[in-house]
């Protein structure tokens, strides 16, 4: 006996029909199923004579969580393809018998040449907002690459921001030191404050040498020239930033120090993990902090004006940089209650601050009546449209969709993908830094699809060929590395569904890349991942 579902979650329904196919005394009982998680598929061996499970993620979520239509399926429907197996439509994509012509007839190859980008340059023209991505945090390709064009963004457009994917305080201090005021001695001591996991993200031998490059330019300027910040958009911050508005407070209103320290000893009752206090929030409203953080903020705010004025240009600053962090205090607050309701409300609640971070460093260096120019480092999924993935028909919105809706053809967003080749990522949540290889594509993906077409380094703008841009809208999987890789569900916890051109509006593909070299070396990223074919090596 086969006994077949759509997944086990607790795995009740299974070993119900288990205990009542034992009385019909089969000689073996298999069970199968498409996605399980490990702790219900390892319990389920002691029940039946094999378990089949496809794919076994963790965290597990729910059963429809793995699937990309889980729409009901008839009784009807089943006996059909069970009648006509092979009539079943393949899934592993739209057909690119002609794609990969188009695709080699817009792309050129990167040679590291100062022009390489010059027709990205073009594309991007008078944008203010250009969004970089990544298609994994720990690629050296994509840092450095992006770095490459970030330069070029400065020096030759005039932009003065850099906004990043990560907490506000620490960025702030590497902003401090790039622009010659704070008393770090060099790049690598200025991002002291990345102490978080993934250390590596931004503790790594790439960004050390844009900071170094974005300080020596800097220093360059003429005084009347506008200097390049640096900035955080993420909101994981809440026991940092609620110690940086301390500090703050403590320097200009000791009385108004007080108040804040009694609003924030709210949550002194939850110890230091942030969602510990979720968890407890989340079921219990009454013992939240959210009438304080919300109270700490509106304070301060009643008073910018005489906090902001008390001297000149610098009071201004250390009072945006005090406000951002007393609006990440009360965002973050919201987003670890909201992180047991539901994964989708988390995420917009994310994505949502870091557009209201974008929106508050647009009117601060838009004070004196400059216009703001902003370059965006974060992953692809936060920087592609979410309406031309998967990600929008579950309801999330993302950076990349928030701010093409508000400023249009004023923002320009560039994607990366790889087939292959090595990363810097952890197995799970908090574990140490690993060099992991990383597989070839999928069959079906863009990424695979690159690959067959033009095995190397290339962009791809589609904006002037009308033929590659309905290509490249037909759905494909396109994959997504965090800071955790796991190729042994690579399907299921690393691929999505996305029509690519109306996701980004230009793409960087580059087909073998390696991994990111981060600061602080453990010994599993020096050892590196054996290769599959060790010990024959072929």
């Amino acid at each position: 006996m086969i006994l077949v579902d759509d997944g086990l979650a607790t795995g009740a329904t299974m070993r119900a029909a288990v205990k009542a196919l034992r009385q019909r005394e089969p000689a073996r009982i298999i069970g199968a199923v498409p996605t399980a998680s490990p702790e219900t598929c390892e319990e389920l061996r002691a029940e039946v004579d094999e378990v089949v499970c496809a794919i076994t993620p963790q965290p597990f979520y729910a059963v429809g969580y793995w699937y990309e239509d889980f729409t009901q399926t008839t009784d009807q429907e089943v006996r059909e393809l069970l009648a006509h197996p092979e009539e079943v439509p393949a899934t592993t994509g739209p057909a690119d018998t002609t794609v990969p012509e188009a695709v080699r007839g817009a792309a050129h190859r990167l040679t590291g040449a100062a022009e390489d980008y010059d027709p990205l340059m073009d594309l991007i023209g008078d944008a203010r907002f250009v969004l970089l991505g990544e298609a994994s945090h720990g690629t050296y390709e994509f840092y450095h690459e992006r770095a490459r064009i970030t330069r070029r963004l400065i020096e030759e457009k005039g932009f003065t921001a850099v906004a990043v994917e990560a907490d506000w305080p620490d960025a702030y201090r590497v902003n401090r030191y790039v622009r010659g005021a704070g008393e770090d001695f060099d790049a690598a001591e200025a991002l002291a404050d990345f102490r978080r996991f993934p250390r590596w993200m931004w503790r790594n031998t790439e960004v050390v040498d844009f900071i170094d490059w974005l300080r020596g330019h800097n220093d360059a300027l003429a005084p009347n020239l506008e200097k390049t910040g640096f900035y955080g958009l993420d909101l994981y911050s809440l026991h940092a930033s609620m110690k940086a508005v301390l500090q703050y407070l403590e320097q200009v209103d000791p009385d108004a120090a007080r108040r804040a320290r009694a609003r924030y000893a709210c949550f002194d009752h939850f110890g230091p993990d942030p969602q510990i206090y979720g968890f407890i929030a989340a079921s219990d409203l009454d013992r939240s902090c959210k009438d304080q953080v919300v109270s700490q903020l509106v304070e301060l705010r009643r008073r910018a004006t005489e906090y902001a004025k008390r001297d000149g240009s610098i009071a201004e600053e250390e009072f945006f940089y005090a406000e951002q962090n007393a609006r990440v205090v009360k965002n973050a607050e919201e987003y670890y209650r909201s992180m047991f309701f539901g994964e989708v409300s988390s995420w917009n609640l994310r994505d949502g601050h870091m557009v209201e971070t974008l929106e508050a460093l647009i009117a601060h260096l838009g004070r004196q009546g400059r216009r703001a120019k902003v370059i965006v480092w974060a992953h692809n999924s936060h920087l592609g449209d979410a309406r031309a993935t998967a990600m929008g028909r579950r309801g999330e919105v993302n950076v990349g969709q928030l701010v093409r809706q508000e400023y249009g053809r004023e923002a320009v967003l560039v994607g990366f993908t790889t087939d292959h080749g090595t990363v810097t990522a952890a197995s799970d949540w908090d574990s140490v830094a690993e060099r992991k290889r990383v597989r070839p594509a999928l069959a079906g993906s863009c990424e695979a699809l690159f690959h067959a077409s033009l095995p190397a380094r290339f962009p791809l703008i589609w904006q002037r060929s009308r033929e590659l841009s309905e290509a490249l809208r037909e759905p494909r999987l396109e994959r997504a590395i965090g800071v955790i890789y796991r190729p042994e569900t690579e399907r299921a916890s690393h691929y999505f569904q996305a029509r690519l051109s109306d996701q980004f509006d230009a793409v960087l593909h580059f087909d073998e890349t390696r991994a990111v070299e981060p600061l602080e070396y453990t010994a599993e990223w020096e050892t590196g991942e054996l290769p599959e074919t060790f010990p024959f090596a072929v």
